[in-house]
């Protein structure tokens, strides 16, 4: 059985979520959770709690659908991730996925999102 990697470079064996609290409800080791390209067409919004079995990275395409102007827009914000996640493997030579779930870029992303719109950008750029 072939190893189930995200967009055939990044593998989710290696990835350790910090934080023990958001653990439950960051999905990336378990099998449903591993995806080829992070679009699955599930449905995880029919039942309470479920969409914290939805993989992370779809999660974080779906977040960058929103506003109108980008409703519907899976594959254009699945090839901005994809973009992304090549760009920050190039400059920390570190798995992407698990850069993306450390605990000091959750802080940002979850407990200081106003922050964000409101400091100095190059402080929070420093952060990621």
């Amino acid at each position: 059985m072939t190893e189930v990697m995200l967009f055939n470079r990044w593998s989710f064996d290696d990835v350790e979520v910090g934080d023990f609290g958001l653990a439950q409800y960051i999905a990336v080791k378990q099998y449903g959770n591993k995806v080829f390209i992070p679009h699955t067409s599930g449905r995880y919004q029919k039942k309470r709690f479920r969409k914290a079995s939805c993989p992370i990275v779809e999660r974080l395409v779906c977040s960058l659908m929103m506003h109108g102007r980008n409703n519907g827009k899976k594959l254009m914000a699945t090839r901005i991730v994809k973009h992304t996640f090549e760009i920050i493997h190039l400059l920390t030579d570190e798995n992407p996925i698990q850069v993306s779930t450390q605990p000091s870029c959750l802080d940002v992303v979850l407990r200081k999102g106003y922050r964000i719109l409101t400091s100095d950008p190059m402080e929070t750029c420093r952060c990621l």
